[in-house]
């Protein structure tokens, strides 16, 4: 399903450590091998400066987002470090406002029927659907694409790379991963293995028709 924020399939990689020593490396590498959305996370101590590197050095056509984004200052910070796209795991009209006054589309979250409405309603770009994987992974969200075909749904949390193909078929705009697709390459990790981790997912991704 597309949509502005997400005009084609997209697998976002989720950057969160205990510190932001190898976001620089580690995105440039996600970027050489394909990924162009990629989200740096506010519980990681330097995220924010990592976020304004990233954005000065990584070409135009790549989404450098904030998330964990949980109050109308996160979004200010965020946005002033060049944030394009921000994350919030949670449904808070107030920062969606905010983050809309700001010019910055939001994926705010939600685990239920109810709960992803509302958040689509509120003036979220797109829904991040979390905890996936425990709420029924990709028959959950193709449960819910039924009656609610609108909202754009980005599955997230606990999201495996083999499940990759399967989300997108049951309709996510997106698919968030995190640590089944990082592993350990943001502490001391190799990143061949990361590159080899990110062909796959993307692999999955293309193999299913738009």
């Amino acid at each position: 399903m597309s949509n502005a924020l997400f005009p084609r399939p997209e697998v976002i990689a989720i950057l969160r450590a205990a510190s932001a020593d190898r976001f620089r490396e580690v995105a440039e590498l996600l970027y050489e091998t394909g990924v162009r959305v990629i989200e740096l996370t506010l519980t990681t101590p330097g995220a924010v400066d990592a976020l304004a590197d990233l954005r000065a050095r990584l070409p135009g056509d790549v989404v450098l987002g904030m998330g964990t984004v949980l109050t109308e200052a996160d979004v200010e910070v965020s946005v002033a470090a060049g944030a394009g796209c921000l994350f919030t795991p949670t449904c808070r009209p107030n920062v969606i406002e905010v983050a809309g006054d700001r010019g910055v589309p939001i994926v705010a979250g939600a685990a239920t029927p109810t709960e992803i409405y509302d958040a689509y309603a509120a003036g979220a770009s797109a829904v991040k659907v979390f905890p996936a994987a425990q709420l029924g992974g990709p028959g959950f969200l193709r449960a819910i694409r039924a009656p609610l075909p609108a909202p754009p749904l980005v599955p997230t949390g606990g999201v495996e790379i083999s499940d990759v193909g399967e989300y997108f078929a049951a309709g996510a705009a997106a698919v968030g991963l995190g640590s089944p697709l990082l592993g350990d390459a943001l502490q001391d990790g190799g990143l061949g293995a990361l590159a080899d981790r990110v062909r796959v997912a993307l692999a999955a991704r293309d193999a299913v028709p738009v």
